[in-house]
Parts: C-alpha cells; sequence; structure tokens
C-alpha cells in the first residue's frame, strides 16, 4: 500500500504523460495484489489469481454479497438455522454466516444442496445462483481494485453480468456512450476537486465499460433520456457536440435502444435520480442501481424492484419511439 501511494504521488508530480500515468498505476495494482494479468482479445483483459492462490474476500463485491443474501432468504423461508444449513453441509455455523454475507465463497454443489433441503422447487432461480457460485473469475474491472471507489467496480460487474439493461438520465447522459472528452468534463466537475490521475482513471474504467456490448452474450439496452439532459454542455459546445453524435450513431447498434423523454411530458417519476436497472437470469435477481452524492446505491428488495420497473414503464409509454428520439437529438447536436 505504501508503495502505491508513493509510486502514485510520484507519477503525478514527475510526468506529463496521462497515459503513462494509468498505466504506471494499474501496474502498480497487479504487481501488489499478486495478481496475473490475462488479455482475451477484443474483450479486454481478465484479471486471474495467480496458480496456487485462495480466493479471499476482505470486501465482497455486490454479486457475492446478493448470492449471500439469497442464500439466507432462502433458508429463512424454510424456517431452517444457520445450524440445520451447518450440518447439510459439513461446516460450523460461522462459516454459514459467512457464506451468507458474502464473505466466504460457495460451490455451485453446496448452492444445490442447500435450495433442495430447503425445498426451494424454483429450478431457473437455482440454476441462476449456481451461476454466480460458479463464476469466480475475475473480470477486467478488478484492475482498479484498490485505485477506484468499489462502488464503480459494481457498476462494471453488474453491467457485465446481466442479461438486460436499462437505465434513464436527467442530468447526464448514459454512462455507457460516453465518449472520453464528455465523461472527462464530468469528473473534472467534482468536488472536491480529483488529481489528474484520479480524473484519467475514471475516465479510462468508463470508456473499458463498453466492452460490455461485445461480450459473447449480446446485451439488450435500452436508455431513456430527458431533454434536459441532451442539452446540458459538460465541457462546451463542442464536447456536447460530439457526445450527442456519438448518441445517434450508438442508437443504430441493433440491440441499443434510445428513448428521449422531452420536456413538454411535464413532470415524471425518478426526475431526482440517475437510474440503472439490470435485468438478471431470472426476474428474482434483478438489481437497480442509483446515482447518489455518496456513490452507488444497490437494491434489490422485491418493493424496491417493483416500483422501478413500474417507473420504468411508465418512460416506456412516455417516451418518443426511437427512430423520432434519434432526430430529436440530432436536432439538438445541430442547434450547438
Amino acid at each position: 500500500m505504501h508503495f502505491q501511494l508513493a509510486l502514485r504521488e510520484w507519477c503525478v508530480t514527475q510526468c506529463t504523460d496521462v497515459g503513462a500515468l494509468v498505466s504506471l498505476n494499474l501496474e502498480a495494482i497487479t504487481s501488489q495484489s499478486g495478481l496475473a494479468q490475462a488479455y482475451d482479445g477484443r474483450l479486454g483483459p481478465t484479471i486471474r489469481p495467480r496458480r496456487g492462490s485462495m480466493p479471499t474476500r476482505p470486501t465482497p463485491t455486490e454479486r457475492q454479497k446478493r448470492l449471500g443474501t439469497e442464500l439466507r432468504k432462502m433458508r429463512t423461508a424454510a424456517g431452517a438455522t444457520t445450524e440445520y444449513a451447518a450440518g447439510l453441509l459439513g461446516l460450523d455455523r460461522t462459516k454459514i454466516s459467512n457464506m451468507e454475507s458474502g464473505i466466504r465463497p460457495i460451490s455451485a454443489d453446496r448452492v444445490r444442496t442447500l435450495a433442495s433441503n430447503y425445498e426451494c422447487a424454483d429450478s431457473a432461480y437455482i440454476d441462476a445462483l449456481a451461476d454466480i457460485a460458479e463464476n469466480r473469475e475475475r473480470g477486467w474491472w478488478e484492475q482498479y481494485r484498490g485505485t477506484l471507489p468499489p462502488g464503480l467496480l459494481d457498476i462494471a460487474e453488474l453491467e457485465w453480468h446481466a442479461a438486460r439493461l436499462r437505465t434513464a438520465q436527467t442530468v447526464h447522459l448514459p454512462g455507457l456512450l460516453h465518449t472520453d472528452d464528455y465523461a472527462r468534463a464530468i469528473f473534472s466537475a467534482v468536488l472536491p476537486p480529483l488529481s489528474r490521475l484520479e480524473v484519467e482513471l475514471r475516465v479510462t474504467h468508463r470508456m473499458q465499460r463498453q466492452q460490455v456490448f461485445e461480450r459473447e452474450a449480446p446485451l439488450d439496452y435500452v436508455g431513456y433520456i430527458h431533454e434536459a439532459a441532451l442539452r446540458m454542455q459538460f465541457g462546451g459546445r463542442k464536447v456536447t457536440r460530439v457526445q450527442l453524435d456519438h448518441l445517434c450513431a450508438a442508437s443504430d447498434h441493433k440491440r441499443i435502444e434510445l428513448r428521449v423523454i422531452p420536456v413538454d411530458r411535464g413532470a415524471f417519476p425518478g426526475a431526482g435520480h440517475a437510474l440503472l436497472y439490470a435485468e438478471a437470469a431470472v426476474a428474482q435477481l434483478d438489481t437497480v442501481q442509483l446515482d447518489s452524492a455518496h456513490g452507488p446505491e444497490f437494491m434489490n428488495a422485491d418493493s424496491q424492484l417493483t416500483k422501478y420497473r413500474s417507473h420504468l414503464e411508465w418512460m416506456d409509454q412516455t417516451a418518443l419511439p426511437s427512430g423520432e428520439s434519434r432526430d430529436f437529438i440530432y436536432g439538438i447536436a445541430r442547434q450547438l
């Protein structure tokens, strides 16, 4: 940790090439954490533990926490105790508690053992949980672990494993479709100010999130954008115009749908939040992520999922069709 801090301080004061700053910082992360980096062509880097190492979770990710939450929900729904679960797996009850908090990993076979004895008959739900347990490979976002806030990494992981994504934006444009200059303008406006290195790390991370559109399993994406967000000029007129043109080009992608909510539609639900709704393999595992001044918030209670699904349904009924939305965005861009 002291090595990383010293390196970062030296980079900020001595290096003039921001790209070199980012590269040096990521190299420090991987060398200090004992992770070997393997590249997977167009999908970018995947971080895997070196052979012989054991997975550790001092701070579980949101995905790991979610698996634990679902295991606890199954157990309590069955009226089972942690002692009963521990007996099924031949473990002590402390390890069951750690599994249910996401700190301790669990195998897919053990997930199925617990589900069977909890008398859960939803095979699709059980398969989805087993898949989370089995898929322990560290994604590209892990190269930023210890350098960027963990919530930003959790967003990337959530997007990567989603079956479908829907977002709603009222101030900023969709993060998955940012240009680097537009993203840089947003991060440069943060107070208290971020260092130049911190800004560039966030920009690089945001650009890498777009890899989700190139993954093997096709991803459907719907972005609802309020007109106010289209007219906000982050970075000035030129940067905003290029960003709007980029949105128009992105909307030609067969799996990307952009829908504009004009200001004349009046008040609408969820106006104060940027919303990400990630659909999972089964609806019970859907996740809502909201932006806040203190970082991303993740929600998955049934009542919360129902609430934000209704918000998105309202937007779907109110927003302009995709073709009209593209023309609307193009028209605003030409005014700049």
